[in-house]
């Protein structure tokens, strides 16, 4: 520790309770603000996005999910044309700001273009693509900026700003909505995306300073280029079974996340709308607060501790269980608690470990194959899932018991593939592997 982290006690409090050194934690902080900001602007736009759904049959919003994942192809197509091609200073900077101008344009088509369905219709899927590719980027850059050991500490207290941020952007909704007006909001989300555009310079100059062994100075790595294929994304991840084995936990986390959301879905259709709202809510609330929690004060010390092979198994383990429990006694309320351990346990220690893979893969599949894998991937699993429990249930008659067995099973498939994965960071961190 240098000798200021010696003589402050409150850096010394900081590093008891969360395990960031002095010289980690303007890095640190700045970060956790990063990604605070984000759902915060997410979670104002999201609101809109989602009051827009009920205006369509079932069918329309079948064929936009189906148009979503395509267009999550494309995009990320384009996106990686661009990393091939911007330095990184640029490039980051320039997604955030091209996301921030595009919503305002989608601002002024509400009010000025006649064909009100369309608009609407294009934002629900740009909001969709925004949910994902906003924080994929994020954690590209976490990625690069911290080491391997740093992120064995670091990204879950970083990730911890994503459920803050999420709980003040809903809350910023319900003050807001009806005093500004509900697509106005569209605005105030654009301006906070175009605020935290310099936080990244900061962040690089960071890690060329205080984030260095020993406190040397560095070239600045913003002003380089991912040169490369532009297009290696989509078959980096397949060749590479590393990655391939990120994108397969990836993939069973949408499968269990999507039987887990039909089941609730399905026990709800008796209950009014009110109250279903005020259930969800609930939910939020429960699994943010728990994530705040556990990822602030947990989840750095679970994964130096154990490692990351366990870190990675240990959610999906608890939501095995619980879908065992399910099947034994198959009400609404064991079911929510299951959602509650798998959504809490994804942000606060699955996610952040999941994160940290990326230390161990080079600068061009961390910018192209991880959104990919973030994005298409994900999307993927989602529209695979959704149509195989809708098969399993309608035309094989399955109920909730037997579909809760299936879940227990991909569960524990899945954390297997999590030791599998951790256990080449844990070999990484074992073997003192430089980046």
């Amino acid at each position: 520790m240098n000798e200021s982290g010696r003589s402050n006690p409150l850096a010394r409090i900081i590093k008891v309770a969360t395990k960031v050194e002095p010289n980690e934690l303007s890095a640190t902080l700045l970060s956790f603000f990063f990604i605070f900001a984000l759902m915060v602007a997410y979670n104002i736009l999201k609101p809109v996005r989602d009051a827009l759904a009920p205006d369509w049959s079932d069918v329309e919003l079948a064929r936009l999910w189906t148009y979503n994942f395509f267009f999550s192809a494309a995009a990320v197509s384009v996106y990686g044309f661009a990393v091939s091609r911007m330095r990184l200073k640029y490039l980051i900077p320039g997604v955030y700001g091209f996301f921030a101008a595009s919503f305002v344009l989608f601002y002024l088509g509400t009010r000025s273009l006649s064909d009100a369905v369309f608009i609407e219709k294009a934002f629900y899927l740009w909001i969709s693509l925004f949910s994902l590719f906003h924080i994929s980027v994020f954690w590209s850059l976490m990625s690069d900026l911290f080491s391997k050991t740093q992120a064995l500490r670091l990204f879950a207290v970083i990730a911890s700003g994503a459920s803050v941020g999420t709980i003040a952007g809903s809350a910023a909704t319900l003050a807001l909505a009806r005093t500004i007006g509900t697509m106005n909001l569209m605005l105030f989300a654009a301006t906070i995306l175009v605020a935290i555009v310099p936080v990244i310079g900061l962040l690089y100059r960071l890690k060329s300073t205080q984030l260095q062994p020993g406190g040397e100075v560095r070239v600045d790595s913003q002003d380089t280029i991912v040169s490369g294929n532009p297009f290696s994304g989509f078959t980096e991840f397949v060749r590479n079974p590393f990655l391939l084995g990120i994108a397969v936990f990836i993939f069973l986390y949408t499968t269990i996340g999507s039987f887990a959301y039909f089941e609730i879905k399905n026990l709800l259709t008796d209950i009014d709308r009110d109250a279903r709202a005020q259930i969800w809510a609930g939910i939020n609330l429960t699994v943010n607060t728990l994530t705040i929690v556990t990822a602030m004060f947990a989840t750095g010390r679970i994964a130096s501790r154990f490692g990351l092979s366990k870190t990675l198994a240990l959610v999906p383990l608890f939501v095995a269980i619980g879908f065992l429990a399910v099947a034994i006694n198959p009400m609404l309320a064991t079911v929510l608690v299951g959602w509650v351990v798998l959504k809490a346990g994804n942000y606060a220690i699955t996610r952040p470990g999941r994160e940290m893979l990326y230390t161990l893969v080079n600068r061009e599949d961390r910018f192209k194959a991880k959104p990919v894998i973030d994005i298409v991937v994900y999307r993927g699993g989602d529209t695979l899932a959704s149509w195989a429990f809708a098969g399993l249930t309608a035309a094989l008659g399955l109920g909730l018991g037997a579909m809760a067995v299936i879940g227990a099973a991909i569960a524990i498939v899945w954390a297997l593939v999590g030791v599998y994965l951790g256990r080449s960071y844990d070999r990484a961190i074992a073997n003192g592997a430089k980046e």
